[in-house]
């Protein structure tokens, strides 16, 4: 059996934070794809308190680090879509998943978007990575 563990690495992409009830993107950490074979970013809802938010997802790339010349992901380097990724207000205490697919950019990022939220929003983000060399280190570098 093939373990996960030692051929995975976890970086952090949106921190857990307090309660927003507003419409302020959630912008993930840039991931460097330097090393990394792919990379997939976990979307972990808690709480969703507004009766009609939407939350869409963006995915970006580039080749600049702070992605100044950021583009969107083409469709045929995701796996998944952005669509599949976006939820709305009913979707407390679900995981959505965003795979991305080496295109030649070396940078990654991905913006949640709220519409219409006036109640609590609680979410975090995380890239899952499969970097070339392995086993990896425990904890992450």
């Amino acid at each position: 059996m093939r373990e996960l563990h030692d051929n995975i690495d976890v970086k952090r992409g949106i921190s857990p934070a307090s309660a927003t009830t507003d419409n302020t993107a959630y912008v993930s950490q840039i991931l460097d794809m330097q090393g990394i074979q792919s990379a997939e970013f976990l979307i972990l809802c808690g709480s969703l308190a507004d009766a009609d938010a939407t939350f869409t997802v963006l995915a970006e790339e580039g080749d600049q680090a702070n992605l100044s010349d950021n583009t969107a992901v083409a469709d045929a380097d995701l796996l998944g879509t952005e669509v599949l990724a976006s939820f709305d207000f009913s979707a407390d205490n679900k995981v959505f998943k965003l795979g991305f697919r080496p295109s030649g950019k070396r940078y990654k990022r991905v913006t949640i978007t709220p519409a219409s939220n006036t109640g609590n929003v609680f979410l975090a983000g995380v890239w899952v990575t499969l970097p070339l060399m392995r086993p990896t280190a425990n904890p992450p570098v």
